[in-house]
């Protein structure tokens, strides 16, 4: 490690280099101010942009007159004290980082944080606008309160509307490169958003204020709706560390749909023995509105209903079930309160014998009242988690919740499955058994939304954007699947936009340790060989990418397992053809190749299997064209895989 003073005046600036000297991150305060910039490949990837905190004592990055520098990891990281706080760079072979730190003593409070990025006015942008609210005003303290689910707007940086406020993840394309903007390791400190106030290239960011009254109210009580805020955005207590502001850079899509940078950026796991997470897929009976057909009771909220999404989830092999809304009593928000219908512990005991856990849906303001108490009481009875819900917001006491949550989880052996909450921000590195999250626009909305709505542009966008960020539960699975001009919403009886084979793709492409099978087990029953192909695929991999694709077009890639490889395609409104090889070096026993059926395009849930040997695929030149239907896609199974190292 290499440590210099530098008094103000001599060399003010410092610059992290990544390890293959392609990417730089440079912190510069040459006017006693902080400034921080990335270049890639010889390319300004972002402009001199302002960084700095203001808080209760002072504001952390003006008026500096001496630092103090460390430079280590073979100068691909770098530790600038000023005194009070300080400012670490990091710089990889796919983006940058920096984050402040603070070395004071006491309490203190940040009343607010600038992380500017700059860029060109004309420079295009993926961005996903907070929900929209029709009292939304520039006044963002109207639009802190959101779910984090929304589609993704193509615009111009001067064209973002600067009345509304914008999540991360975001992409920026800047000077021939390919920009993901977000942020890791969130804790005690509200999340980041983006605004562009000004309309020009400089992107800036906004964080909700710490609240000070929150009430109980929204859907069924089950939220706290914040009723006014403090004047300071975080309450610190000594010294810490804040998070981390990320760019990953790229030179294609592909390579930000295959950053890794949230991960790698994340505190170390704080869970001593992991051995008892246990991925797996899930027989969810919201979506499908408690859909079963042709049985002998009344289908519902009931445990004659759940015996036989336990019975069916056992037959196929499903690792969970899921007792969404509805087992406790509405209005009570009170998490030992069951409805007289249920009997959780018979349903534990019966799921027990079964090979199968129960997972419990809350609400966040039902169990954040006892969280310790609620945890040691469900994980006592057998229960296997909870899907916890309508969090709603990233404010430091939302986040603290979060947190509390996934430790205090972790210690009675506990999933966590967050729901209506913001993006990762490497939680489920540091408590693993935080499994899941949403922050989705996902396939819930197809049980409301007009047929006016795209949603298939946004499957094919998400890999590249949200996606990159960590897992997401996007709740996939559809049986009805409606090609394009056939889709209609119907809140009893869903469909998906595109085809069966667009959804099961989905389980390639999509990273969630924790995955849907959605729809009713009955529709599943109809067609025991697909159920049975989805009830096998792994959630959890070796290894897995994107090897090319398109925001809003089209994402193909992979997902392999010690044995078995998976090849996926997920594609956007316009046909395509793709060429699909077996990887060089790669011997197999077969194939299965599952692809758009003939009348796709008219009927979605139209889909076709082949069955090719290694000699039968060797004797067709060694590749595979497949046509992808609009909003179509295709899966290969490459059994008993063993590739060349």
């Amino acid at each position: 490690m290499l440590t210099a003073g530098y008094a103000y005046g001599e060399s003010p600036s410092v610059t992290a280099t990544s390890a293959d000297g392609k990417c730089h991150c440079t912190l510069d305060w040459s006017d006693g101010t902080l400034r921080w910039w990335a270049t890639f490949d010889g390319k300004e990837a972002v402009a001199p942009s302002h960084l700095s905190m203001v808080t209760d004592r002072g504001t952390w990055g003006e008026n500096i007159e001496f630092a103090n520098i460390s430079l280590s990891d073979n100068n691909s990281q770098a530790t600038i004290n000023f005194g009070d706080y300080g400012v670490e760079i990091r710089a990889f072979d796919n983006g940058v980082a920096y984050r402040f730190l603070s070395h004071s003593e006491g309490d203190y409070k940040i009343i607010d944080e600038v992380a500017e990025f700059a860029f060109s006015e004309e420079d295009m942008a993926w961005i996903p606008y907070v929900n929209y609210r029709p009292d939304a005003t520039s006044d963002y303290a109207t639009q802190y309160e959101t779910s984090f689910e929304n589609t993704y707007t193509h615009t111009a940086l001067k064209d973002i509307d600067w009345r509304r406020l914008i999540f991360t993840p975001i992409i920026v394309e800047h000077n021939g490169l390919k920009l993901w903007i977000s942020e890791a390791n969130l804790e005690a400190y509200p999340g980041m958003f983006i605004s562009n106030r000004d309309q020009n290239g400089l992107l800036d960011t906004e964080f909700a204020p710490r609240p000070k009254e929150v009430e109980q109210g929204g859907h069924n009580m089950l939220q706290g709706m914040v009723k006014s805020r403090h004047n300071y955005i975080a309450e610190c207590d000594g010294k810490r560390t804040f998070p981390w502001r990320i760019v990953a850079i790229g030179t294609k899509d592909s390579d930000l749909a295959n950053n890794n940078l949230v991960w790698e950026l994340a505190d170390e796991c704080r869970i001593e023995n992991t051995s008892w997470i246990e991925p797996g897929k899930v027989a969810w009976e919201w979506w499908n509105d408690w859909g079963l057909e042709g049985v002998d009771f009344k289908a519902g909220i009931n445990n004659q209903t759940y015996k036989y999404y336990i019975n069916f989830a056992s037959r196929y092999g499903i690792e969970y079930v899921i007792l969404d809304e509805g087992w406790s009593v509405n209005l009570a928000a009170d998490l030992m309160q069951v409805v007289p219908e249920i009997d959780i512990k018979a349903l534990v005991d019966y799921a027990t014998e079964r090979n199968v856990g129960i997972i419990l849906w809350a609400g966040y303001w039902a169990l954040n009242r006892d969280i310790e108490g609620l945890c040691k009481h469900y994980s006592a009875m057998g229960v296997k988690g909870f899907k916890v819900d309508f969090l709603d917001r990233d404010d430091q006491e939302m986040v603290e919740f979060v947190y509390a949550l996934a430790e205090t989880a972790s210690k009675y052996k506990l999933l966590v499955d967050y729901h209506g909450i913001y993006k990762p921000t490497g939680l489920n590195k540091t408590y693993p058994n935080a499994i899941n999250f949403e922050g989705v626009h996902g396939l819930e909305t197809m049980k409301w939304l007009g047929a006016e709505h795209d949603q298939i542009t946004y499957d094919v966008s998400l890999p590249f954007l949200r996606g990159a960020a960590g897992p997401m539960d996007y709740t996939q699975g559809a049986m009805h699947n409606a090609a394009k001009g056939y889709y209609q919403p119907n809140y009893s009886r869903p469909m998906s936009q595109g085809t069966r084979c667009h959804q099961l793709a989905m389980y390639i492409l999509y990273d969630a340790p924790l995955t849907m099978l959605c729809d009713s087990p009955t529709n599943y029953e109809r067609e025991p060989e697909f159920t049975a192909l989805l009830a096998s695929i792994p959630t959890v991999w070796q290894e897995s990418r994107v090897t090319e694709g398109r925001i809003g077009e089209y994402v193909e890639g992979y997902a392999q397992t010690a044995d078995t490889l998976y090849l996926a395609g997920l594609n956007g409104n316009q046909p395509r053809n793709s060429v699909v090889t077996v990887p060089e070096g790669c011997t197999f026993d077969s194939l299965d190749i599952f692809v758009d059926g003939p009348n796709a395009t008219t009927n979605g849930s139209d889909y076709s299997h082949t069955h090719l040997t290694a000699e039968e695929y060797n004797a067709n030149a060694n590749r595979i064209e497949i046509d992808m239907a609009p909003g179509g896609g295709y899966m290969i199974r490459i059994n008993n895989c063993k590739l060349a190292k």
